[in-house]
């Protein structure tokens, strides 16, 4: 099996953009990773590109050949759809590729545009990732399903708003400076315990916003890396990937993620580690709840006791365990399709020390990235470690 490389990432500014089309954002964040990884674009054997919305938003299907044209390839190209686990989805199956042998170099990203539709558009277009028949039919909503799943671990374990809004809190200020995130402004608890109510007991501030943005990476085999003296320290060396029941009245528990849970079995015993390796994480915290949800389903708390991790102090950025350094989700913003690789090009930055959060985790050598799909009933968990 072929050890995977990550040559170069980059990623386009996560904003409101109704102005661009998705094919310039896309391209933006190739050109940008294609340059930072010192590959020549003729060299670019697969493209894996994560979009899930597009044909909605932007009434644009076979977006593959689109996008390679986009970033300047030939190479054949393929569109990933997993709901908001697009991005991870495509990562795994370039990883895939390297490892097999099939290819040397891929060009993998992601890039969803939302702001060019009206807010009840967008809206509905999220809504596929749900069960349309026993969900959306019904009215229910993204904001809903999670507060059901809130208010079932606050039933369960205990816990409380504050508990949540430490976590918006400090996704806020991880994002101070990361020039490319969504919201580079800090929130108080008070903010947050204050903000207008999305859906009990979730507010305003607890969830993640409409984001129009690109990400991508090139992934290279450890073979050819060495053979063009590439500065390529950071491995992909784990890929998990889980399913869980779409509708959440057809599972066990509102409480645990069994997709995260497999995804994440899978991806550590692929790369050979334990949840108590982990230095840091980028976890989907599309609602203050899921970052909590994904760390227990991670295996780095038990059942229950991820709640305060966030008021504790553990996973801010002076913490144990920095969690979403790159702000997350919540702050530095979600295009749906992107969001899985741009957690790996976050991480990746980190890794390198060339992150303007760098600082706080100065001796990391192992790096996990938690893409989530819908109320997780797709994720992907892929383990990142530094390799000399």
């Amino acid at each position: 099996m072929h050890a995977v490389r990550i040559a170069g990432a980059g990623s386009t500014a996560f904003s409101a953009s109704p102005e661009r089309t998705g094919r310039d954002l896309f391209g933006e964040a190739a050109r940008i990773a294609i340059e930072d990884s010192g590959v020549p674009r003729a060299d670019i054997d697969r493209l894996c590109y994560g979009n899930f919305a597009g044909t909605v938003t932007e009434r644009q299907g076979h977006q593959g050949p689109l996008m390679a044209e986009a970033a300047g390839v030939t190479a054949p190209a393929t569109r990933y759809e997993s709901a908001c686990a697009s991005g991870g989805v495509a990562l795994r199956s370039g990883v895939e590729a390297v490892r097999s042998g099939a290819v040397d170099v891929v060009l993998v990203g992601g890039m969803e545009r939302m702001h060019n539709v009206t807010t009840e558009r967008a809206t509905e277009g999220l809504a596929m990732a749900a069960d349309d028949l026993y969900e959306s039919r019904a009215g229910v909503t993204f904001p809903g399903a999670y507060a059901l799943m809130a208010r079932a671990y606050f039933e369960e374990f205990g816990g409380t708003r504050a508990d949540l809004a430490a976590v918006a809190v400090k996704n806020h200020r991880n994002a101070l400076g990361n020039e490319n995130a969504q919201f580079q402004r800090e929130i108080s608890t008070t903010d947050v315990l204050e903000a207008p109510t999305v859906a009990d007991p979730l507010g305003l501030y607890d969830a993640c916003p409409i984001t129009d943005g690109a990400s991508a990476c090139v992934l290279v085999s450890e073979e050819y890396a060495e053979n063009h003296d590439l500065n390529a320290s950071v491995s992909v060396t784990g890929s998990g990937q889980g399913t869980d029941s779409l509708a959440l009245q057809n599972r066990e528990s509102l409480t645990r993620t069994p997709a995260t849970e497999r995804a994440a079995m899978v991806a550590y015993d692929d790369a050979g580690v334990a949840p108590a390796d982990v230095d840091l994480l980028e976890v989907h915290d599309c609602f203050t709840i899921a970052e909590v949800l994904a760390l227990e389903g991670l295996g780095l708390y038990d059942p229950g006791d991820a709640i305060d991790a966030a008021t504790s102090g553990e996973t801010t950025r002076d913490g144990d365990l920095p969690v979403n350094l790159s702000g997350g989700l919540k702050a530095k913003g979600h295009p749906v399709g992107a969001t899985g690789v741009s957690q790996v090009v976050e991480l990746t930055k980190l890794l390198r020390g060339d992150h303007v959060n760098s600082s706080a985790v100065p001796d990391a050598s192992v790096a996990v990235a938690h893409n989530a799909g819908g109320t997780v009933a797709s994720a992907t968990v892929h383990v990142l470690e530094v390799r000399s």
